[in-house]
């Protein structure tokens, strides 16, 4: 019996969520600028640089169409194309270093972003996980930070190139000739219009695409999780139907993303070729009435060939912008989401040493509600002690409640009513990292991490020494098991322990237990899926261990409680029962009949 938990409800589609621009969610994104604002003037400083030389060409091209050439100057001609070469390197350059920037900019804010997620994924409460898919919380992870990383690295700082550059070509061709550029911007409305129309409809897919990502994470996370499951019952057709239908819809939303982006930027040139028709039309007419030079209708020609290529990137990174607010939003969200379990503003601190004494007064959990919207009680006015150095076993049906014991016991979980009380204090007076450093759990699923052997007996923790590993190895006889590995304690493990059988990895879990030496050792069907000799050896082991420690046995199989100093049976989460293996016997209630159940001789 593994630690139990509610079963999650059907995981809610995440549409995004609110508006396309969102001032509040942009302050705080920029939030994560301010430890590289220097970064970001410099990133600034370079794309209006940037800008100002975009508009040096075309006036030192007029220069020389109107000046150098008409007048027979070589050296100002040359002069003029040395300017140009060097303005255009410069350009080049200052490009170059603000691409770097900003690349460099969006990849640490991307740093401190995924980190400060894992530290928020670390804090919350086990019951936000059983209602959230894994898959789901990975997008945020992945690929909604990617999306923000896109925004700093390629959207925000950007845009004031975009616009500094607007603004100085528009000056520079009100300057030259303020009617021919009058003329010029008679297409704004319409691009403007266009802009608008397609805005929405990108906005629309692009968010249909998130959704989706989202979507199919968590159902390729639950199927690879889950697939021995799937390949026993034969789903591998049925689940890849199910996977291309959401990979359909992925594709569509895809599609329709790419179909309005090809239909908008053809659009914004048709426009440009209209504008540049336009000036060669009226400048035109303008040379022949000599009211205008070739050099400044062929300035404003390229002026608005550059003029409108900023309209697009615009138009780009404004789709780059709000996707970013659908995923600043959504991970937000979680950022700003309270843990359920969390530490008490006066804490008191765990004793030291700690005697052991657990104590149940009148607890009554319900992980969920029913469907009149009371509570579903898991456990209902359970009351016992266990005293310091005391080995109590609990037994009882699947469903009774066992396994909530030990939710409660580790604050994995609050109780509704009543308190648990560890050496008469009740556990929500303590920080939750006191707490759980007294308490060794060892539990039927066991977990390893894809390191090596030692790390997953100390888990990282450098406080305990070698000799303590290799210690609580030998008290459970694991240490025969790790030498017999290639690479002894350096011997990698593989994704949750692959490459181990389950009682082997279970001894893995029992050494990692035993190597914190906590003060409470906690059993949850620990030795179920361990065969008889194993077992047999972890008994022997665990009775000279628990002498000392205070244990709570979670067991499914009596044979493994018998020895308890006292048992606890439990029925649809009650307490009914307690005592002694013989003295249950002699009651002949609902242990004797488990008993019974299990030991009766094969007909």
């Amino acid at each position: 019996m593994s630690i139990s938990a509610p079963a999650p409800a059907p995981a809610r589609e995440e549409e995004a969520f609110g508006k396309a621009y969102d001032a509040r969610l942009m302050r705080r994104m920029l939030r994560y600028l301010r430890p590289y604002r220097w970064q970001v003037v410099g990133a600034v400083l370079l794309l209006v640089s940037a800008a100002a030389l975009q508009i040096v060409g075309p006036w030192l091209i007029k220069e020389a169409l109107d000046e150098a050439i008409p007048g027979g100057d070589g050296r100002l001609l040359a002069t003029l194309a040395i300017a140009y070469l060097v303005a255009t390197l410069g350009s080049f350059g200052f490009e170059y270093a603000q691409s770097l920037v900003t690349t460099w900019l969006g990849q640490k804010v991307m740093l401190d972003l995924r980190a400060e997620i894992f530290d928020k994924l670390q804090e919350l409460d086990l019951a936000y996980y059983d209602r959230t898919p894994v898959g789901r919380l990975m997008t945020r992870l992945t690929s909604d930070v990617e999306t923000l990383n896109e925004m700093f690295s390629s959207g925000v700082v950007a845009i004031f190139g975009d616009l500094f550059t607007l603004i100085f070509i528009v000056s520079a061709m009100l300057l030259m000739d303020w009617q021919l550029a009058l003329v010029s911007f008679a297409v704004l409305p319409f691009v403007i219009w266009t802009a608008f129309v397609f805005r929405g409809r990108i906005r629309k897919a692009y968010r249909d695409i998130r959704v989706r990502v989202a979507r199919m994470n968590a159902f390729l996370h639950e199927r690879i999780t889950g697939v021995r499951v799937v390949q026993l019952f034969n789903q591998e057709e049925a689940d890849a139907e199910r996977l291309d239908g959401i990979n359909r819809d992925y594709l569509e939303a895809h599609l329709r993303s790419i179909t309005y982006y090809a239909l908008f930027f053809p659009v914004i040139e048709l426009f440009t070729a209209i504008a540049l028709a336009l000036i060669i039309w009226y400048g035109g007419f303008a040379i022949l009435a000599e009211a205008t030079t070739v050099g400044v209708v062929t300035a404003f020609l390229l002026y608005a060939r550059r003029f409108f290529r900023p309209i697009q990137d615009l138009a780009e990174k404004y789709n780059v912008v709000q996707g970013a607010m659908a995923s600043s939003e959504r991970i937000f969200s979680l950022l700003d989401r309270e843990s359920a379990i969390g530490d008490p503003a006066d804490p008191i601190p765990v004793p030291r040493p700690l005697q052991g004494e657990i104590e149940f007064r009148n607890v009554w959990f319900a992980y969920g509600t029913t469907d009149a919207g009371e509570p579903d009680w898991v456990l209902q006015d359970v009351s016992f002690r266990v005293a310091p150095g005391e080995k109590v076993a609990v037994v009882g049906h699947t469903g009774a409640g066992k396994s909530t014991l030990i939710n409660l016991l580790m604050r994995f979980y609050d109780p509704q009513r009543g308190e648990v009380l560890l050496d008469g204090v009740p556990l929500r007076r303590f920080r939750q990292r006191e707490l759980r450093e007294q308490v060794g759990l060892v539990l039927q699923d066991v977990f390893l991490f894809s390191d090596d052997v030692r790390y997953n007996i100390r888990l990282g923790e450098t406080g305990i020494p070698e000799d303590r590993i290799r210690a609580a190895a030998a008290e459970v006889g694991a240490d025969t098991l790790i030498e017999r590995l290639e690479q002894g304690y350096d011997q990698p493990l593989g994704e949750r322990g692959a490459s181990l059988s389950v009682g082997e990895r279970q001894l893995i879990s029992f050494a990692r237990a035993l190597a914190f030496d906590p003060r409470i050792l906690v059993l949850d069907e620990a030795t179920s899926s361990v065969d008889s000799e194993l077992e047999a050896r972890i008994d022997e082991a665990t009775e000279r261990l628990l002498r000392d420690r205070t244990s709570l046995i979670v067991a499914h199989r009596l044979s493994t409680v018998q020895g308890a100093d006292r048992i606890l049976v439990f029925q649809r989460g009650r307490l009914v029962e307690r005592g002694t293996h013989e003295e249950l016997l002699v009651q002949e209630g609902l242990y004797a009949r488990l008993h019974e159940l299990q030991f009766a001789p094969a007909p």
